[in-house]
C-alpha cells in the first residue's frame, strides 16, 4: 500500500502555494484563478527505494512531480536486459508521456526515499486547456526531458570505463541551479547493478573502478553502503 497522507489530498491551493520547490514544478507560474480551475485530488505519495511509481505499458492516466528524492526510468530492451534510460530529481516530471500517449514507455522506480505530488490527467488538460500558462511550462519540461535523456546516453557510453564511472559520479553531483546551498563535492551513487545498467558495464568492471578511484584518492566514501562519496580531485576525475 502506497502511503497517503491524511492531510495530504487536495483541499485547495493551500499545499502548492506553499510548496518548498513550488519554483521547480509545473505550477510554479499559476495564479489563484488558475488554481480555481483545479476541482480533482492531487494526492501526496511517498515510495521507498525499489518501490514502482508506474510500470512501462501501464494505462497512463496521471503524472507526478518530484519533490525530493531520486528516480530511475528504466525500459526493457528486445534482449531481455533493462536499461535505465534516465535518471529524475526534486523538480523532474514522472509520466510526462501521459500527454502524448496512452500507456507508460518506461518503468520510473524510487533509488532512494521519494516524495510526489500525482496529478490526475484529467487536472492537467483541463488546465493546459485553459491556462496559456501551463500549456508552456509542459511544453518546456517535455523538451528538457528529451534534451537530458539524449545528453544523459550519450555522455554515459563513451569512453572507457574509467571515463563511463568518472561522467556518472560528475552527473550526480547536486544541481546548484536547483539547490544552489547544495553541497556539489558529494555524489549519491546508486547499487552497482543499477550502475552497470545505465553504463553498459559488468558489475564487477564498476565495483574496481570505484576502488581504484577510492586509492587513488580522487574519491573519499561517505558511508557503508557505497553510495555516498565526495569528490576529492575533481580535475582528475573529470579527466581520469
Amino acid at each position: 500500500m502506497i502511503p497517503i497522507k491524511s492531510e495530504s489530498t487536495w483541499r485547495g491551493t493551500v499545499d502548492c502555494r506553499s510548496c518548498g520547490i513550488r519554483d521547480m514544478v509545473l505550477f510554479a507560474d499559476l495564479n489563484d484563478e488558475d488554481f480555481r480551475l483545479i476541482h480533482s485530488p492531487i494526492d501526496d505519495l511517498e515510495f521507498s527505494p525499489g518501490d514502482s511509481l508506474q510500470r512501462m505499458g501501464n494505462a497512463a492516466n496521471s503524472l507526478m512531480t518530484l519533490r525530493s528524492g531520486m528516480v530511475k526510468l528504466v525500459r526493457n530492451m528486445s534482449d531481455g536486459r533493462h536499461r535505465i534510460v534516465r535518471v529524475l530529481r526534486p523538480g523532474d516530471v514522472v509520466g510526462l508521456e501521459a500527454l502524448f500517449s496512452a500507456t507508460y514507455d518506461s518503468e520510473a522506480v524510487a533509488l532512494t526515499p521519494v516524495k510526489v505530488c500525482r496529478l490526475p490527467l484529467e487536472v492537467i488538460e483541463r488546465l493546459n486547456r485553459d491556462t496559456p500558462r501551463l500549456s508552456l511550462a509542459l511544453m518546456a519540461k517535455w523538451h528538457q526531458s528529451l534534451k537530458e535523456a539524449d545528453d544523459w546516453l550519450a555522455d554515459l557510453n563513451f569512453g572507457n570505463a574509467r571515463q563511463r564511472v568518472a561522467g556518472l559520479i560528475l552527473k550526480m553531483r547536486p544541481n546548484l541551479t536547483r539547490h544552489p546551498d547544495a553541497d556539489d563535492s558529494v555524489a549519491t551513487l546508486f547499487s552497482r547493478e543499477d550502475m552497470g545498467a545505465m553504463l553498459d558495464l559488468k558489475l564487477e568492471t564498476v565495483s574496481r573502478t570505484l576502488n581504484a578511484f577510492v586509492r587513488e584518492g580522487l574519491l573519499l566514501p561517505l558511508d557503508k553502503q557505497g553510495r555516498l562519496y565526495r569528490i576529492q580531485d575533481l580535475q582528475k576525475l573529470t579527466s581520469p
